[in-house]
């Protein structure tokens, strides 16, 4: 019984114990903090690429995934890339939970237009302070989605007040960055404070970003320290040309790195900062004055300064912050308020300043004048007017502090109770290979952090980061050193050094890459397959041509492609003919006597190949059959003719071999146009012009000069060389049939060529001089039909007027005994060949042929 006891006890101790551990495992699990990041650096602007915003956003994106954040990020991104990446990273933060931290970062070309702040894109047009809007992406829309995400922390860091060539008109826009509110639990950085602009770094990094990373990777610095420090540096290195900007409403503590307990003593003291920071401005010298008031970057701060030492050289330098600062504070107050009287209240305070054509836009939105009236209430600022001393430093839409207008003097050195020096190590840095792909930031040569600094053990571990776990070691990837070795003592052992042998070459330079945002891998599979090289394209390259439209084909594969495929497309076979497929030219007859038009495959000259000059090349010679659209044309590419009477037609077989054959092909006679049902073969059924030839369609060439044009015959039988065409039958075109297949003439004494056209058949007179006139009516290829033709003969003959009667069936064609052929040949180049005098011509009467008193009866 008592074993029992015992034994129950011991069972239930343990049972608590387990159902604790899995307590702490689980609330250790849900408090893990998630940190992610999203990092911009546009450079390649239109106007003029910057020289450090994509080194600048590899450098923090860097630093991030060393202090644990999970990164993503691009360089050089459209409008359309940049709201579809944030998106996504948007979706992303949602998925981490309430306890998530945020790091956004943008390096690139800043605007500010009525009262917000934009970020322009590589692909921004600014023509004129109206297309920012439109052209750029507002901050705030950023912002305003990320702050209404339960996160704990939100950093927004705007590397962007640069000066800027957009929108250079009368109408200027201001310059820098606009002052703004932070959300709840976030942080707002400006690299330069608001209406101020940086000057451009030479490279490879801009003072900000460098000092930033620096004081981010200081272990135990709490947020607001390491951007108060980063404004100390920047305004050091720069000269006073550059001062950094902050806002705060983060409430929550927070570290990027903890200061481990081996680390060295800090040389000033937690107590000794503490008492620095409530110390008067007025009880430091003159030097320490100026740190002091630039640290503490307030209204109060700087006006302490002036009034401690208002004739020391830095007095200058404070008088223009402040005045920059005045004028932010009360465009920012205007702007909240929003109404006409606010307007006039910053043009009676400012007419000339920064914001002065903002200030006129609004009000010709109210549509209220602009110039102030009188009388109107003033509106009650919480800073107060200018003094006369300041306008000078705001009567400009922009303030550089590096002005040669100003001659600043320098700043004085920062003392050590301030700021540190410089890390060693993070002084001059190397600068990044070229990056070697669409959208990726450039990978710097990562500098390892010491080895008392580590990321806070209640993060959750960014996945497959190279940087994050080798952040005290040197990390050699395809004999490349991606972190120099520096650890100060500290550090794992050569053993435990993660090499391209430990854990892959793929996956190791995989992970000291910043990863694309889901939206931009998409984008980049496309374009990199365009551009293997992964460098900007070009106008006309990528298969678009200039100002025109990416084709549809070069872009989309075959599956995707919307309308019906076209036969033999995209290596599909060809529809099979008579049975058997036809594969370049197979199925041909073993005709020896085929020309070979292009044997060394060289471009064919103006007039071969079937093309005249100044024509356009023929499809069949610049494209491959499987890449053609539309119907394959007969004998195209090598396939064979439709077979006539049961034989192929083939370069001008059965044709006669004699005298007959060589008399054809040396009179050369340009012939008229075919008629449908009748094919011309070298003249026949088209008028031999040898005169003038100023009849239609006849070329009045012949013998030598004279220049062939092939011309397709009825029933998609080809006209080439007078292959298998029949004679010309008599006397369709009045409904008779001819006598014995004899050709029947009709007398012509005038010159020129005739297009018999009735039906769609007839044939050509011939003559000289200038011919007579016909007025073809449409042919409609049937051979039949009530159509009447009137033929006018100006020969002094009375007019002929032949009647179209219901024509018999049509009848088959059969091919000529060759002696028949070629004494009927004989005989019509004998005509042709006999020049016939021309006639006078009287002017054609119009006179009843028929049917009339004194005349014969018309016969049916």
């Amino acid at each position: 019984m008592i074993v029992m006891r015992t034994v129950s006890k011991l069972l239930a101790f343990f049972l608590a114990l387990s159902i604790f551990a899995f307590g702490s495992t689980a609330l250790a699990l849900a408090q893990s903090q998630k940190r992610l990041a999203f990092v911009i650096g546009n450079a390649a602007y239109p106007a003029g690429a910057l020289a450090t915003p994509a080194n600048d956003a590899g450098l923090i994106a860097q630093t991030l995934q060393a202090a644990g954040f999970d990164v993503v990020g691009a360089r050089d991104v459209d409008q359309e890339s940049l709201r579809g990446a944030y998106r996504d990273f948007l979706a992303k933060v949602t998925a981490a939970g309430p306890d998530a931290v945020v790091f956004v970062y943008l390096a690139g070309q800043g605007l500010q237009f009525e009262g917000e702040n934009y970020f322009a894109p590589v692909d921004a047009q600014i023509a004129n302070a109206a297309d920012v809007p439109m052209a750029a992406v507002r901050i705030s829309d950023l912002t305003k989605p990320l702050a209404a995400l339960p996160t704990k922390v939100n950093i927004v860091v705007l590397d962007a007040a640069r000066p800027n060539s957009f929108a250079k008109s009368n109408q200027p826009l201001a310059g820098g960055l606009a002052l703004v509110d932070p959300d709840p639990n976030m942080l707002i950085a400006f690299n330069a404070a608001p209406g101020t602009v940086a000057p451009e770094g030479k490279g490879p990094y801009g003072a900000y970003a460098q000092a930033l990373a620096e004081m981010i990777r200081d272990g135990g610095l709490q947020l607001g320290d390491v951007f108060d420090r980063t404004r100390l540096r920047v305004n050091e290195v720069t000269q006073g040309a550059e001062l950094p900007w902050n806002a705060s409403k983060i409430t929550e503590p927070f570290v990027f790195f903890d200061r481990g307990p081996d680390a060295p003593p800090r040389q000033v003291s937690s107590a000794e900062v503490g008492a620095m920071r409530t110390k008067e401005i007025r009880d430091f010298d003159a030097h320490d004055a100026y740190i002091a008031a630039v640290d503490r970057d307030t209204m109060r701060g700087y006006e302490d300064f002036l009034v401690a030492y208002p004739h020391d050289p830095m007095a200058r330098r404070v008088r223009a912050i402040l005045a920059a600062r005045r004028e932010a504070i009360t465009w920012r107050q205007t702007w909240l308020r929003d109404t006409p009287e606010a307007y006039w209240s910053y043009l009676d305070r400012y007419p000339h300043g920064p914001h002065a054509w903002d200030a006129r836009r609004r009000l010709e939105h109210f549509d209220a004048a602009l110039e102030p009236p009188q009388g109107f209430t003033v509106y009650a600022y919480d800073v107060p007017p200018p003094p006369p001393d300041e306008i000078v430093y705001v009567d400009r839409p922009v303030l550089y502090f590096d002005d040669p207008e100003f001659d600043f003097a320098p700043p004085p050195p920062v003392a050590v109770i301030f700021l540190p020096p410089r890390p060693r190590d993070f002084i001059e840095l190397a600068p990044p290979p070229p990056p070697v792909g669409i959208f990726l930031l450039p990978t710097p040569v990562f500098v390892p952090v010491p080895a008392w600094v580590n990321p806070p053990r209640d993060i959750s571990p960014p996945p497959n980061d190279v940087i994050f776990n080798n952040i005290h070691n040197t990390t050699i990837i395809n004999n490349t050193t991606i972190n120099e070795n520096n650890n100060q003592g500290g550090g794992l052992t050569t053993g435990q050094k993660l090499t391209a042998g430990a854990v892959g070459l793929g996956a190791a330079a995989l992970g000291t890459k910043v990863a694309l945002p889901a939206f931009l891998q998409k984008k980049e599979t496309v374009l990199s397959k365009q551009n293997p090289g992964g460098l900007p394209l070009k106008p006309g390259q990528g298969g678009q041509q200039p100002g025109g439209v990416t084709p549809l084909s070069k872009t989309l594969p075959a599956n995707k492609l919307t309308g019906h495929a076209l036969p033999g497309a995209d290596g599909n076979t060809l529809p099979l003919v008579n049975g058997k497929p036809v594969l370049n030219g197979q199925n041909l007859p073993n005709n020896p006597n085929l020309p070979k038009q292009n044997p060394g495959g060289l471009p064919p000259k103006p007039g071969q190949g079937g093309q005249q000059p100044g024509g356009v090349t023929p499809l069949s010679k610049t494209l491959p059959a499987d890449k053609r659209t539309g119907h394959a044309l007969p004998g195209a590419d090598g396939n064979t003719l439709p077979l006539v009477n049961g034989k192929p037609v083939l370069n001008g077989q059965n044709l006669p071999k004699n005298k007959s054959r060589k008399l054809l092909n040396n009179q050369a006679t340009a012939g008229g146009n075919a008629v449908t049902g009748n094919p011309v073969v070298n003249g026949q059924n088209g008028a031999n012009g040898q005169g003038n030839g100023q009849g239609q369609n006849a070329t009045g060439k012949t013998g030598k000069d004279a220049k062939l044009r092939k011309i397709p015959g009825a029933n998609g039988t080809s006209a080439a060389n007078g292959v298998n065409n029949p004679p010309a039958l008599v006397g369709q075109n009045s409904g008779q049939n001819p006598p014995n297949g004899k050709f029947k003439k009709l007398h012509n004494q005038g010159g020129g060529q005739t297009n018999g056209q009735a039906n769609g058949q007839g044939n050509g007179a011939q003559g000289n001089g200038n011919g007579p006139k016909f007025h073809s009516l449409p042919a409609n290829g049937n051979g039949g039909g009530n159509v009447q033709q009137k033929f006018k003969v100006n020969n002094g003959n009375p007019q002929l007027k032949v009647q179209g009667q219901p024509r018999p069936q049509r009848p088959e064609f059969h091919a000529q005994p060759k002696q028949q052929m070629q004494q009927q040949v004989q005989r019509q180049a004998q005509r042709q060949a006999q020049p016939r005098p021309p006639q006078p011509q009287p002017p054609a009467v119009k006179k009843p042929s028929c049917g009339h008193p004194n005349e014969p009866a018309c016969k049916k």
